[in-house]
């Protein structure tokens, strides 16, 4: 599959923006009355998602599902990790030119870098036309079982395949383009993107790859051999994981970002490559990518 093509780096008019937070999250609805007070003084029309309405007191004309929101100019993402992963499926599935602006209300908030502080900062700069625009590569997973999908998800962060807590270690055969990578013997396996390199991949004792790389992350989970370790890959073609589930007490699971979850069946498939569109992300003005890592993860600190 060819990589889409780059779309403009720099954003365009903004007449309209959807907004969706963490509902449960008093903070996320504080700050989404600002987003909107901030809209109204500026005539730029703010669309909620009807949850996020409810939970901020304004239920008012103008909601929208979560699913609808893509249909705005700039989607403003309130909340942390979480809501990010949920949202960014439904706008590059429904409208991957739709950037999305991500503002941190949660506790780490390493996709959300955006702080709340800075959001009338970034609110301008986006509306204004000055924000930079990044793209994030998103992946397509499929579980493949007898000659149909049982599942078929977009995610931003990794594919996961994990045993279960009643099942010993786990048997999987990986290939990448039709050539054979390894057999391996672990707990499960993590395919990540390079966003989710930060994420469960570095857990797990993976590489940390920098989001712009073409590339994909295979990282074994608690390997049975110490030279089972991770690798990347260029991203170019399907990935396939192949589960041995044969025996009596074998049970294993695929995690999609972490959100949704498919028990896996002896025969089944997963697999794994380059989603169709990259999640379009606005940059955040006040920060580069190493200046995140320095201060989400303590990079480099001693």
């Amino acid at each position: 599959m060819t990589a889409p093509s780059a779309p403009p780096r720099r954003l365009g008019p903004i007449a309209s923006v959807g907004i969706a937070a963490k509902t449960r999250s008093p903070n996320a609805a504080e700050v989404v009355r600002d987003a909107v007070a901030w809209l109204d003084r500026r005539g730029v029309a703010g669309i909620l998602e009807s949850g996020t309405a409810r939970a901020a007191g304004l239920d008012r004309a103008g909601t929208c599902t979560a699913a609808e929101l893509a249909a705005a100019d700039l989607v403003l993402v309130i909340g942390g990790d979480g809501t990010l992963l949920g949202v960014a499926r439904e706008v590059v599935r429904r409208a991957p030119a739709t950037p999305i602006l991500a503002v941190n209300c949660g506790s780490l908030g390493f996709l959300t870098e955006v702080t709340r502080e800075e959001l009338d900062a970034a609110l301008d700069a986006a509306v204004s036309g000055r924000s930079g625009v990044d793209e994030r590569q998103m992946l397509r997973a499929r579980v493949l079982r007898g000659g149909s999908a049982a599942a078929d998800r977009l995610v931003l962060n990794d594919v996961v395949i994990g045993r279960s807590a009643r099942s010993s270690i786990i048997e999987l055969s990986i290939s990448l383009g039709g050539q054979l990578i390894t057999r391996s013997r672990a707990d499960g396996l993590i395919v990540a993107t390079p966003t989710g390199s930060t994420a469960y991949n570095l857990a797990a004792g993976g590489p940390i790859v920098h989001p712009t790389v073409d590339a994909l992350v295979l990282t074994p989970i608690a390997p049975h051999t110490l030279t089972n370790r991770p690798i990347v890959l260029a991203n170019t073609a399907p990935v396939r994981i192949t589960p041995d589930l044969t025996g009596a007490h074998v049970e294993a699971h695929a995690s999609f970002d972490g959100q949704y979850n498919v028990e896996l069946v002896a025969g089944d498939v997963v697999v794994v490559e380059r989603a169709p569109h990259p999640l379009r992300v606005v940059r955040a003005e006040s920060r580069n990518y190493f200046a995140v890592l320095r201060e989400k993860l303590k990079w480099g600190e001693r």
